[in-house]
């Protein structure tokens, strides 16, 4: 596996509508998407697009979301993973694990509509890492 393009940074945030307002009027950001449900995930996400990369906002659907612990721990939200491209989901999984990594869960369809899957930040440096499927 070779590290691909950084697609987006995650954000964790207790509200959407407030990050979005902090990025547009402090940070200057003009392309905003609009937020959207990802059920199967427990989250709302929007995207931010960036010259070179994109921010993901994330806010938990309820105290049941994978988000809802991570703002337990830092209730006013913060980096919680970044995101590189690979060309083949399931390639790469299979070098995680044969290197040893834990990999979180089976390949699932992310917020991009590609197939993702996590690796375990004690594997990483203490940063949670997804790796997603490149559109190309």
């Amino acid at each position: 596996m070779a590290l691909g393009r950084l697609n987006h940074v995650g954000v964790a945030t207790p509200s959407i509508a407030a990050s979005i307002e902090m990025w547009r009027d402090l940070l200057g950001a003009e392309a905003i998407g609009e937020p959207f449900d990802l059920p199967a995930q427990g989250v709302k996400v929007c995207f931010i697009d960036a010259p070179n990369t994109q921010i993901e906002l994330i806010e938990p659907y309820d105290e049941a979301s994978p988000i809802a612990g991570f703002l337990k721990k830092n209730p006013a939200g913060g980096q919680h993973h970044v995101c590189f491209e690979v060309p083949d989901i399931h390639a790469a999984v299979a070098a995680m694990k044969a290197k040893g990594a834990t990999v979180l869960g089976e390949p699932r369809i992310g917020a991009h509509g590609t197939p993702i899957v996590f690796v375990h930040p004690r594997d990483t440096g203490g940063m949670l890492v997804e790796l997603m499927e490149s559109h190309a």
